[in-house]
C-alpha cells in the first residue's frame, strides 16, 4: 500500500515533463485570499492575465483562458470549428496526437490520420509534404481542419510548424490549421500569429509552471469567422460568450480565481526574464541533457536533431531492459520521479523532463541521479553524462542572464 506520507528528507525531484515544479512565488500568489469574482479587483485581474498571456502566444487576437486541463482545450478548438461529420486531418507524432485523434472520432468527427508507419512515426516530427500531398487531393475541401502536435511530450519532438502552414497554402487549401502546443508553450518558440495558426492550444502545468488546471485556445480572426458557422454541440466551450465577458476582465462563469493569480505570477516571472532569453535557457539544458544520454551510450528518442525538444529527452533503453523498472529504482532510490514511456513506447524509454523553473543545479541533479540509477539497474554505460553536460554547461554559458551574472 502506497503511504500519502511519504515526504523522505530533501525536496522531490519532479522531472517528469509536466506538470512541472511550481516556484514559490507562484504558490505564494496562489495562496491570496479568494476575491469576488464579479468585483472590480477581479476585473483588474483578469484584463492583466488576458493582455500578458497574449504576449507569449505572440498574438494580437484572443486568447481563451478556461478552467480545464489541456484536454478540455482540445475540445473546445474542435466543437467552436467543426460540425458533426466533418472531415479533420491529424498528423500522428505520439501519444497525444493520438489522444486528440481519439477525441475527434467521440466528438462525431471523421479524422484521417496521416504519419509515418510504425515506430519511426514516434521518433519524427510531423511531415510537411505529407499534409500538402493529401490537401492537394482534396479537390473539394471536405477536409476542414489540419490538427498537429508541435511539442509532442511523449516522445521529445518539436515539429516545425511555419512549414506546416506553408504546406497547407502551398496546396492552396482553405483548412484550419489547430496546433496542441500543451508542453511547448513557454518553453519552445512559438508564434501564433505569425505562423498563421488559427487555434493554438495549450495549458498552464508544463512552461508556465502552474499546477493543472487552466488551458487555453489562442485564435485568429478565421477561426472566429468558422465558429460562427460551426454546429458542433457547445455551451461551456463557447468562443463568442467568453469573448464578450473578457472585454471587461470577466468570465461568463465562475473562474479558477486563485489559478489566475497564480498565472498572473508566471506571467510575470517569464517576461521579466524575457521569452527570448526563456527559450535559450531551455535550448542549452535541452543539449546538455543530449550530451549526457549520447555520453552514456544509449539512444535519443528523437531520431532527427532538427527537431530535438527543448523541453524534454526521451532516453531509450537497450535491448531486454524494461526502462519502467528503472524509473522505479531512481523514484525509490533518489526521490526522483522521471516520465515513462507511453502508447508504442511504453517500457522502452523513459523521458526527462527539462522544463520551467529548471537551471544548470536542477539538471546536474537530475542527471546525477540518473546516472546513479542507471548504473543500479546494471545498465551497461560507455561513460559519464553527468561529467559530458557538466563540460557543457560550463563552456556554454552563453545565456543572456548568466553573461550578466559573470
Amino acid at each position: 500500500m502506497i503511504s500519502l506520507d511519504f515526504h523522505p528528507a530533501g525536496r522531490h525531484f519532479l522531472q517528469i515533463p509536466g506538470p512541472s515544479p511550481v516556484p514559490d512565488r507562484i504558490l505564494r500568489a496562489i495562496s491570496y485570499p479568494t476575491i469576488d469574482h464579479r468585483g472590480p479587483e477581479f476585473g483588474a485581474l483578469g484584463r492583466k492575465v488576458l493582455a500578458d498571456i497574449r504576449k507569449i502566444f505572440k498574438t494580437e487576437h484572443p486568447v481563451i483562458i478556461y478552467p480545464a486541463s489541456g484536454t478540455g482545450a482540445w475540445e473546445a478548438a474542435l466543437s467552436n470549428t467543426t460540425s458533426p461529420g466533418d472531415t479533420v486531418l491529424m498528423y500522428e507524432t505520439g501519444h497525444f496526437a493520438t489522444l486528440w485523434k481519439s477525441m475527434a472520432e467521440s466528438l462525431g468527427l471523421q479524422p484521417e490520420f496521416l504519419g509515418l508507419p510504425g515506430i519511426e512515426g514516434w521518433r519524427r516530427g510531423v511531415q510537411p509534404d505529407m499534409i500538402e500531398a493529401r490537401l492537394r487531393e482534396d479537390s473539394g475541401h471536405r477536409i476542414r481542419a489540419v490538427c498537429v502536435v508541435h511539442n509532442e511530450t511523449s516522445t521529445g519532438v518539436t515539429s516545425d510548424i511555419a512549414a506546416v502552414r506553408r504546406a497547407i497554402d502551398a496546396a492552396g487549401h482553405p483548412a484550419l490549421l489547430m496546433v496542441d502546443t500543451i508542453s511547448g508553450l513557454a518553453s519552445a518558440d512559438y508564434r501564433h500569429d505569425e505562423w498563421g495558426v488559427d487555434v493554438t492550444v495549450s495549458g498552464s502545468q508544463k512552461g508556465l509552471m502552474l499546477p493543472p488546471g487552466i488551458s487555453f485556445n489562442a485564435l485568429s480572426p478565421k477561426a472566429i469567422a468558422a465558429s460562427k458557422a460551426a454546429r458542433m454541440p457547445r455551451s461551456f466551450w463557447r468562443w463568442d460568450e467568453i469573448i464578450e465577458a473578457n472585454k471587461n476582465g470577466y468570465w461568463p462563469y465562475t473562474p479558477n480565481t486563485n489559478l489566475l493569480y497564480g498565472l498572473s505570477e508566471a506571467l510575470d516571472m517569464i517576461l521579466e526574464e524575457g521569452l527570448d532569453n526563456v527559450f535559450a535557457r531551455h535550448q542549452r539544458l535541452g543539449e546538455a541533457t543530449r550530451r549526457a544520454v549520447r555520453a552514456w551510450g544509449l539512444e535519443i528518442q528523437c531520431a532527427d536533431p532538427a527537431v530535438y525538444s527543448p523541453v524534454l529527452t526521451g532516453v531509450m533503453m537497450p535491448e531486454g531492459v524494461d526502462a519502467d523498472a528503472v524509473r522505479k529504482r531512481i523514484y525509490e532510490r533518489f526521490n526522483m520521479s522521471l516520465g515513462q514511456a507511453l502508447g508504442k513506447m511504453r517500457g522502452k524509454m523513459f523521458r526527462i523532463g527539462h522544463l520551467g523553473d529548471c537551471n544548470d543545479l536542477t539538471l546536474m541533479a537530475t542527471l546525477s541521479g540518473c546516472e546513479m540509477g542507471l548504473k543500479l539497474s546494471g545498465v551497461p554505460l560507455q561513460g559519464s553524462g553527468v561529467a559530458a553536460a557538466m563540460e557543457y554547461l560550463t563552456s556554454h554559458a552563453d545565456t543572456p542572464a548568466l553573461k550578466a551574472a559573470a
